[in-house]
């Protein structure tokens, strides 16, 4: 294409520098922040730090030794691996039923889609309130149809990860489940009427050509959904901030908030943030690599 945009670079310098002016001073600043901070020792929050930890890598080593960032980091990895196998396997068998029917598909996608633009805290009340342990909704169910006898407390030490993962994982199925939709429209339907006439049936279909051409697709919602479990912090928080059994249900997102906030153990706090974007990027890496983009 002979356009002069691409013949004349300054449009596009022009272009690009707010993108990177606002990406520098509301990213990677507060991260190199975090990373200065996590070598300081600072007392509280909005305080002085009071020179660099002896060793400098203390916060570091502390994260070793403790036995909560131990626990935050197992419920972490339970939540990576929830979120890829119910909220993308989910949102990808949604898609491919919807794909087959001819009407309604419309209105499918828009009720799918629709906890998305709710906020975390509606949602986190709107689930309380299903596990409400005396008058909740989830235990009269229960109740009614003799699956219980007695109430449960949903967010005890047996069940308070069931409690946690519930809403994070019906929030964001929809958000996959466009993103992958998306992909299906993009496979052309001759493809799939070729392979009818060789007398290919709707698993074969699926098995040798759906999920082939959302390769990249499934790639990239697989990126998003394990970087999306690392930052999941305010349902969570909205749900089990009060009462619940705080040395089990930790996040490494939640118990950064507890030290960097409620504690004021800010360096420590700023310790577990740059583990958390490190994590982050060495899992979407790895999650690239095995996934390769394939060109077809």
């Amino acid at each position: 294409m002979d356009s002069m945009v691409f013949k004349r670079k300054r449009p596009l310098i022009l272009f690009f520098t707010p993108a990177f002016v606002f990406m520098a001073v509301f990213l990677y600043y507060p991260f190199a922040m975090n990373v200065v901070n996590s070598i300081l020792s600072i007392s509280g929050l909005g305080t002085q730090a009071t020179g660099v930890n002896e060793p400098w890598f203390e916060n570091y080593r502390r994260m070793v030794t403790d036995p909560i960032m131990h626990t935050a980091l197992k419920n972490m990895a339970v939540m990576v691996v929830a979120t890829v196998v119910f909220q993308v396997g989910i949102a990808l068998l949604l898609a491919i039923l919807i794909d087959q029917i001819k009407k309604g598909t419309q209105f499918f996608r828009t009720v799918y889609f629709f906890p998305i633009v709710i906020s975390a805290t509606a949602l986190g009340l709107l689930f309380n309130l299903i596990f409400l342990y005396d008058g909740g909704m989830l235990n009269n169910l229960l109740l009614n149809i003799g699956a219980t006898t007695e109430l449960i407390d949903w967010k005890d030490e047996s069940h308070f990860m069931f409690t946690m993962l519930m809403p994070v994982m019906w929030q964001y199925v929809g958000f996959y489940f466009v993103i992958i939709v998306t992909g299906l429209n993009n496979i052309s339907h001759d493809i799939y009427e070729a392979a009818g006439i060789d007398g290919a049936g709707g698993w074969r279909r699926v098995r040798y050509i759906t999920l082939p051409l959302l390769h990249n697709v499934l790639c990239t919602c697989l990126v998003l959904a394990i970087t999306g479990a690392l930052r999941v912090f305010d349902l969570p928080f909205v749900m089990l901030s009060n009462g619940m059994p705080m040395d089990k249900s930790w996040l490494t997102s939640t118990y950064m908030y507890h030290q960097t906030f409620q504690r004021g153990d800010v360096d420590y706090g700023s310790a577990i943030a740059v583990l958390i974007v490190v994590l982050g990027v060495v899992l979407a890496q790895v999650t690239n690599r095995i996934f390769k983009e394939k060109d077809y």
